[in-house]
């Protein structure tokens, strides 16, 4: 029983500590990005801002009104469907200047070439007063709209993305003192499709913990299991015996029901 326990406790402690040898390998962003204009903070490895203006388009003898991440000129336009000369306000992009693998720092070509964007809803609680009168919350976003149902030409609306990494093995290695692409990403970027990470020979960094020791404890866990397996056998022969005690009226031995030796 309590070698049993000593070999739980093992594996815990042993699957613990590889936790924390990976947590110290995941690359870490550094200092948060912050778009000046807005506030919105992120921290992650990049951060962009999204605009678009609501704007008229031309399609072959119709106009039809868009949402449009650029300006749209419509100088040549019918009277009447007359766009604003230019966006007021810029999409923007903002990359981590300090990201860092195990204290080592990460080269930007491998944010730009391996990273992708995701939309999240950013905490507007520090949006300046002048834009906070001018955006109200819409979406994942921010709209110039009085009525984000019903835009009219010249509404902005804003959202925001940050940049994430996969799982980079296999993706990167250290070179000069820097985490840069490895020959295999680069050749899987040229050929426009990057490898599956399962499939990479060569690791991101030397083997984990929990690699080293797997031997060790598969071998622990073998011995878990042989000793619940004779556990349970136990049990159950001890409950078989009880089972037979019950059908012969609670005697042991069924030949002395007449008390007879």
């Amino acid at each position: 029983m309590i070698r049993g326990a000593a070999l739980v406790v093992l594996l815990a402690l042993a699957g613990d500590v590889a936790a924390q040898d990976e947590e110290t390998l995941e690359p870490a962003p550094g200092a948060a990005l912050e778009d000046p204009d807005f506030r919105v903070r992120s921290r992650q490895f990049g951060l962009e801002r999204r605009v678009e203006m609501y704007q008229w388009r031309s399609d072959a003898d119709s106009y039809r009104r868009v949402w449009n991440a650029a300006w749209i000129d419509s100088s040549g336009f019918a009277p009447g469907h007359v766009n604003p000369p230019g966006l007021p306000l810029p999409g923007e992009r903002w990359w981590a200047r300090d990201a860092r693998i195990d204290g080592k720092p990460i080269a930007p070509e491998v944010l730009r070439a391996l990273g992708h964007w995701q939309v999240f809803r950013p905490n507007f609680s520090r949006l300046p007063g002048n834009l906070a009168a001018t955006f109200q919350p819409d979406g994942d976003g921010l709209s110039s709209s009085e009525n984000p149902l019903d835009p009219r030409v010249g509404d902005l609306r804003v959202a925001w993305s940050e940049l994430v990494l996969p799982p980079l093995e296999g993706k990167v290695e250290l070179r000069d003192g820097r985490w840069q692409l490895s020959s295999q990403a680069r050749d899987a970027i040229a050929a426009g499709a990057l490898p599956d990470p399962a499939t990479q020979s060569a690791p991101l960094i030397a083997p984990t913990l929990l690699q080293r020791l797997w031997p060790w404890g598969l071998g622990a866990l073998v011995l878990l299991l042989l000793w619940l397996g004779r556990r349970r056998r136990r049990r159950a022969k001890h409950r078989a015996g009880h089972r037979a005690t019950d059908h012969n009226g609670g005697h042991a031995n069924p030949s002395n029901r007449d008390g007879s030796p």
